[in-house]
């Protein structure tokens, strides 16, 4: 039984090669500046025609950065990547990537749009001073689910930022953005 430790770590190395040529393709095939802004718009569409504590928020936000598509792909090593653009008033403020690396038992792959709802100046100027925002860390963060939505009035909101996990597809234990890295991109117009 001394291969099993072998062939452990060959598995490994080849998960953390793939994960390495992943990142180096992910940084050659950023978006456009437009195809962010189309995915972004469409995403915050669909998410306030779902959802009404979303369109609460946003009409009290000082901005919402929306990341469609975030890709999360695991074999005892994960990874979930993904672009999106900080919006307020139709216009775009930024653009931005978010990604996340973990580890343990998992083998699946998921997509889901999140958007983040700042309510604060403090909130929003930290996003673009922090050099790269850690989820978690920083500004209170709420993650909005089904019984937060229903008892949510404009009253009741006292956090710096929520977040919607929206339009998941796909199978995988453990999803969540708590750890993910928000850094600010200037992708090709």
């Amino acid at each position: 039984m001394k291969w099993k430790p072998l062939v452990l770590a060959n598995m490994l190395g080849v998960i953390l090669s793939v994960l390495g040529s992943a990142a180096f393709a992910q940084s050659l095939l950023t978006p456009s500046a437009s195809d962010i802004n189309s995915s972004s718009r469409a995403a915050l569409a669909a998410l306030y025609s779902q959802n009404a504590a979303a369109v609460a928020l946003g009409k009290k936000a000082r901005a919402v950065l929306v990341f469609p598509d975030i890709h999360k792909g695991a074999f005892l090593v994960g990874a979930q990547y993904g672009f999106g653009a900080l919006l307020r008033g139709g216009r775009t403020l930024g653009y931005y990537r978010t990604g996340a690396a973990s580890y343990g038992f998992q083998a699946r792959v998921k997509k889901f749009d999140y958007a983040l709802f700042f309510m604060t100046r403090a909130a929003l100027s930290y996003l673009d001073t922090s050099g790269g925002w850690a989820l978690g860390t920083g500004p209170s963060l709420v993650v909005v689910d089904q019984g937060v939505a229903r008892s949510m009035t404009t009253t009741s909101m006292r956090s710096d930022v929520y977040a919607f996990v929206f339009n998941q597809q796909g199978l995988m234990g453990g999803m969540g953005i708590e750890g993910s890295k928000i850094t600010r991109i200037t992708p090709s117009q």
